[in-house]
C-alpha cells in the first residue's frame, strides 16, 4: 500500500513517469511494494577503541508529507515520494551495548533532503537528534543527558550543493544529489553526521567505477563500494575513522508483516540470529 500511494502520487506530479523515461528502471526496482534489507559485519570506533558489531540497511519507498515531516496516511498537496533509509547499528562497549539509529528521507522530486534523524541508546542515557531540511535553512534540535550537549534547538542557513553526511549510502545508489556519472567529481558543503555536532565542511564528492566517496581534505574520507550492476546494492563502506560494515546478505521483503513470532526464522535471509536468552 505504502508504495502504490506513493506511485499514484508521483504519476500525478508529471515529474518522473513509472512507465518510461529514465526513471522507469528505478520504479521496477523500488515499485514493487517492498523493502530491501541488509545486514553488514560491522567495525565503529568508540572511546577510541575498535568494537565489533552489525548493521542493518532498510531501504524503501514512502509517501512523505513535507509540512508535517512525516509519513503520509493519505494523498494529499504537501505529499511526495521518498526514498527513506534506516540504518541501525548495535555493538558493544564493555560490558554494556550501544544501539543506533539513523532514519534519512529524500524527495523523489528533488532528490534532495528532507528530513534526517538519529537517535543513540546505551547504558549511561540516549540521545536524539533532528534535521529538516528547507529550501534555504536547515532546523537542527538536540537533546541529550550529556551536559556538555544538552538541549539545544538551532536554525543555519542551507549552502548551495548541501550533502548530508547521514544520506551518503543512499548518495552512493544515485538517490541523492549531486548525482554523478562514472568519473565526475562535485565540490559540496557537507553537512556532519548527527552523531556529532552541527557543523558544515567544504567536500568533494567523486564517482570512480564501484566506488563512491567523499573526502574532507587530508583529514577525513568515506568510501563506499556499490555493485556494479543488477540492483546496485551497497557492498560495504570504509570511513577513515576506522568504521567499516562488509555485506553479510540482503533480500527483498515487506518486513513490516513479518512480526509474528514465526517471523524471526525470516532473521536467516539476512544472515542473522535470533539474540540468545539473558542477552541485552
Amino acid at each position: 500500500m505504502r508504495t502504490q500511494l506513493a506511485l499514484v502520487i508521483l504519476l500525478g506530479t508529471g515529474t518522473l513517469c513509472a512507465a518510461d523515461g529514465p526513471e522507469a528502471g528505478f520504479w521496477r526496482q523500488w515499485g514493487d511494494g517492498q523493502a530491501e534489507i541488509a545486514s553488514y559485519d560491522l567495525t565503529i570506533p568508540r572511546y577510541a577503541k575498535p568494537r565489533s558489531g552489525t548493521a542493518v540497511a532498510i531501504f524503501v519507498t514512502e509517501p512523505f508529507s513535507t509540512t508535517r515531516r512525516v509519513k503520509a496516511d493519505r494523498p494529499g498537496a504537501d505529499v511526495v515520494p521518498v526514498i527513506k533509509l534506516n540504518l541501525v547499528k548495535d555493538y558493544q562497549t564493555g560490558i554494556y551495548d550501544y544501539n543506533e539509529m539513523t532514519s534519512a528521507f529524500v524527495s523523489l522530486k528533488t532528490f534532495e533532503p528532507l528530513k534526517v534523524s538519529f537517535s543513540r541508546q546505551e547504558w549511561c542515557g540516549h540521545i536524539f537528534r533532528q534535521l529538516l531540511f528547507d529550501p534555504v535553512r536547515l532546523r537542527a534540535d538536540y537533546h541529550s543527558y550529556f551536559d556538555s550537549e544538552g538541549d539545544e534547538q538551532k536554525q543555519m542557513p542551507k549552502p548551495e550543493n548541501t550533502l548530508s553526511e547521514d544520506t551518503l549510502l543512499l548518495w552512493a545508489r544515485g538517490m541523492v544529489s549531486p548525482r554523478l556519472k562514472d568519473g565526475e567529481s562535485a565540490a559540496v558543503s557537507l553537512f556532519t553526521s548527527l552523531g556529532g555536532k552541527p557543523a558544515y565542511v567544504p567536500a568533494t564528492a567523486e564517482r570512480k567505477g564501484d566506488r563512491r566517496t567523499v573526502t574532507v581534505g587530508a583529514a577525513y574520507k568515506v568510501t563506499i563500494t556499490v555493485e556494479p550492476a543488477g540492483e546496485g546494492r551497497v557492498l560495504g563502506w570504509e570511513v577513515s575513522n576506522g568504521e567499516k560494515a562488509t555485506l553479510i546478505k540482503s533480500a527483498r521483503m515487506k518486513y513490516w508483516q513479518l512480526n509474528s513470532p514465526e517471523g524471526v526464522s525470516e532473521l536467516t535471509r539476512l544472515g542473522l540470529k535470533v539474540r540468545p536468552p539473558r542477552t541485552m
